[in-house]
């Protein structure tokens, strides 16, 4: 009985394999010495369906079809062919022998020669017509697309399943699969499904995407996660010259500097469909670059992409992912138009780049269909909504998916929302989830309340000396229309309690009408940035920096009370309107902000009380936001920032001190350059008309601690230079390991170049000098104040070292001149 049992399971396995016949093959190409052989070609024969092996030689195939030879070919190498004698072969070693030399052949070892080369005759006749084809072909276009994300666990083994951390969440693994990129078992995690309609128009170089469902299972609240997931979405173009990923512009395979940065090798020819294509093989000249590996089919005749393969070489400077896998597929339209149908991207995330290691992987598959061309639509159709958002599209019923999205999900894929939400039931699992919430948000979550920033409960000044603070502020969730939060802080030193409280009510959707007040009684350094806000919670890292140098006592009392209002009528474009009230006092007996009341300056007053009103304007433009709420988060890619104040200060009202206008611009512009990395340029501009004290002066922004803070000078002391009117220019630049990567001994330590400098100048009135009873000697830049800088970044991926040097006013009291500042951040 049971040996019938054995034959009946042998027959239904043999049966299962026949059915669900799948070729997988993993492995290593080496030379005759056993050394890897980089990029080499690997295929399955009589196929178009191969990958290019990483740089340590390495590989992994799979396809849905039964093959039973391997092919392995390398430029400078005999092609070699391997007998595939089941359907899964793991850990093959494929030795490739080295190509006689002869008179008539051309031997490549290495990098390829940019002279004579076919490949590089075909990649110029790309340039020639990459706006030609595609979408670029008509003046307006529109279609369909459906797009999935995927978060997946990778590197699932039986100790990992047997970890401690997973007891009572065993059923999470009755999903694990394996994955057709790198061979790995993997574990779903979250997924999140959009269909939407992609309309697009070439004269006016806009497009806009218009959902019409989304659906997610997992981390659906997570502000974090959320934004993580759509800097996924950021969409590209293989023909540009620069590709931009998590932050970083890679190279493209395509671009017109490709020739000093990849070797190119035609391949093969054949038929992709009905179109005779050109095979090309690319792979990168150099280590450590941001570059990639890989191949594509170009047509004969239009010479527009069928369809590209490319993944991120190891060795590239980028942290916390291991791997970048890209696939492209184009249809041909109208026997002559070539159009992206699929878009296929896989990254690895994880700690370290050993294949042992586990992570998570990203993946993004991307569909479009149903193309229709020149249906012109008015200009206003464009035009991004500001807040808009339609719950129904977050509600389509399971069947209305079925019918609409473009793929069916595989079984694993199916069964990930049912999964998760029994998962989101298990207390240890939520336990989990809750402390990487507040590790990415810094707030404890009780209910409707979050307790927090936790990062902010300690500090240290020379008035306060220790400084603890809690806080906290309501959270009904991510889109709340209205949020209070507010906190309290002890000195130990001076023995006094502070607090803060505001409130804010969105009272528009729409237009993200939004009116807010508070009050706070604290200690600021008022002396750290200079373009000012009235925010009552906002506080400078100066005032409570657990680390200085030198004395950081020029700290004031302040009592500040406003109102305001702001409305977002366009995109990015935000307009605002404030009333405040403040009282200001120095905090310690070593620090003034006396001022005198009469011309012949017999009468002190220490005690500045002022009432004020502002308009500003603040435009972000390309700035993406997450979250429709009073409070949203900003998707981290860059954008402009434009921002121009202006105030009116009130003498009487509400016994006020002093009559001024105030105005004050901002202009912040990011500069990617490509593989050269990317600058950073700041301009501030500012002037006080009318006669102040020392406490509403523009202080020209020092920094005492050890830490980098942005819009500050280094190598300057707390009110070491005052102003009524000021100019500033600050310009950074990373060249994000391009440098060092030419150094053989420096390219594993990954590190990242970046040098800066700053400039300021600035002038007081005879007025305000005259009124002038602090102590302070008032000091301004009017020659001209710089200071210079180089660093050095990704310093154990995480910590970054600047050198500061003061280029002038080198024989003022106290003078830093050479600083060195530390900041620790995670950056890809």
């Amino acid at each position: 009985m049971k040996k019938h049992i054995y034959l009946f399971l042998l027959f239904v396995w043999s049966a299962t394999t026949t059915l669900f016949a799948q070729t997988k093959v993993s492995g290593i190409i080496v030379d005759k010495d056993n050394l890897p052989i980089p990029y080499a070609n690997v295929a399955f024969k009589g196929s178009s369906e191969g990958i290019v092996s990483n740089e340590d030689g390495k590989f992994y195939l799979e396809s849905p079809k039964t093959y039973t030879v391997l092919m392995a070919s390398s430029v400078g190498f005999n092609d070699r062919e391997i007998d595939l004698l089941q359907a899964v072969n793991y850990n093959l070693r494929v030795q490739l022998g080295e190509v006689q030399t002869l008179n008539e052949v051309v031997v490549f070892t290495g990098k390829t020669s940019k002279k004579n080369n076919p490949a590089l005759d075909i990649l110029r006749k790309i340039w020639e017509r990459k706006r030609k084809n595609g979408l670029y072909q008509f003046d307006q276009y529109q279609m369909e697309k459906y797009e999935k994300v995927e978060f997946d666990m990778n590197t699932i083994d039986s100790a990992f399943k047997k970890s401690k951390i997973f007891r009572g969440m065993e059923f999470i693994f009755d999903h694990v699969d394996t994955s057709n990129v790198t061979g790995k078992t993997y574990l779903p995690i979250f997924i999140n499904e959009t269909l939407s309609e992609v309309y697009g128009s070439n004269k006016l170089n806009k497009v806009k995407e218009k959902i019409k469902a989304n659906k997610n299972s997992g981390f659906s609240d997570n502000q974090q996660i959320l934004s993580f997931v759509k800097d996924l979405y950021s969409d590209y173009d293989i023909y540009n010259n620069h590709l931009t990923f998590f932050d970083k512009s890679f190279t493209s395979p395509l671009s017109k500097t490709g020739i000093d940065v990849y070797n190119y090798v035609l391949r093969d020819s054949a038929y992709i469909g009905n179109k005779w294509c050109y095979n090309i093989l690319f792979y990168p000249r150099r280590k450590n670059e941001l570059t990639f590996k890989g191949d594509f089919w170009v047509n004969d005749t239009t010479f527009a992409i069928k369809k590209i393969n490319m993944a991120v070489t190891k060795s590239a400077n980028i942290n916390w992912v291991k791997d970048i896998y890209i696939e492209q597929e184009f249809d041909v339209q109208n026997d002559s138009v070539f159009l992206l149908t699929r878009d296929y991207m896989m990254s690895d995330f994880a700690l370290n780049k050993k294949d042992e290691s586990k992570g998570v992987y990203g993946k993004r598959t991307t569909l479009y269909d149903s193309h229709k061309f020149n249906i012109e639509k008015p200009n206003a159709f464009y035009r991004d909504e500001v807040n808009y958002i339609d719950n129904e599209v977050y509600n389509r019923s399971d069947e209305y998916w079925e019918e609409n999205r473009f793929e069916n999900l595989n079984k694993d894929e199916k069964g990930v929302y049912k999964m998760l939400d029994t998962l989101q039931t298990v207390k240890k699992f939520k336990n989990l989830y809750n402390l990487v919430s507040i590790l990415g948000s810094g707030y404890i979550q009780r209910g409707n309340f979050d307790y927090g920033p936790i990062f902010s409960t300690f500090g240290y000044n020379e008035v306060e000396g220790i400084r603890l603070r809690v806080g906290g502020r309501t959270y009904f969730g991510p889109n709340d229309a209205w949020r209070l939060q507010g906190y309290t802080a002890y000195g130990f030193d001076d023995d006094k309690f502070k607090y803060g409280i505001s409130g804010k009510w969105m009272v528009d959707k729409r237009k993200r009408v939004i009116i807010s007040a508070g009050n706070r009684r604290d200690i600021e350094q008022i002396g750290a940035s200079l373009t000012t806000t009235n925010d009552v919670l906002g506080r400078s890292f100066a005032s409570s920096s657990l680390l200085s140098t030198g004395s950081n006592g020029k700290l004031t009392n302040i009592n500040l009370t406003n109102v305001g209002i702001e409305i977002e009528p366009v995109k990015n474009l935000t307009f605002q309107t404030g009333f405040s009230y403040r009282t200001l006092e120095a905090a310690s007996d070593s620090f003034s902000l006396d001022y005198f009341t009469d011309a012949a300056r017999t009468v002190v007053e220490s005690r500045v009380k002022q009432s004020e009103v502002n308009f500003q304007i603040e435009f972000t433009p390309n700035r993406k936001t997450i979250g429709y709420g009073v409070e949203r988060s900003n998707v981290d890619s860059p954008f402009s920032r434009f921002y121009v104040n202006y105030s009116h200060g009130f003498k009487g009202l509400l016994d006020s001190d002093f009559q001024y206008d105030k105005v004050q611009l901002y202009y912040k512009q990011p500069i990617i350059i490509g593989p050269l990395g990317r600058s950073n340029v700041i301009v501030e501009v500012g002037k006080t008309f009318g006669t102040i004290p020392l406490g509403l002066m523009s202080v020209i922004p020092g920094n005492q601690t050890y830490f980098t803070i942005e819009n500050t000078f280094s190598n300057l002391n707390f009110y070491e230079f005052v102003s009524d009117q000021y100019a500033t220019v600050q310009w950074e630049h990373n060249f994000g390991g391009r440098l060092f990567s030419r150094i053989p001994f420096m390219r594993k330590l990954n590190w990242r170049e970046i040098i800066g400098a700053k400039a300021v100048y600035g002038s007081v009135s005879d007025a305000n000098r005259a009124i002038n009873a602090s102590g302070l000697t008032y000091t301004a830049p009017e020659n001209g104040y710089w200071e210079y800088s180089a660093g050095i970044g990704n310093i154990f991926k995480v910590f970054r070292l600047d050198f500061g040097w003061r280029g002038n006013y080198l024989d003022t009291p106290d003078a830093q001149k050479f600083t060195v500042k530390g900041s620790f951040g995670f950056y890809f």
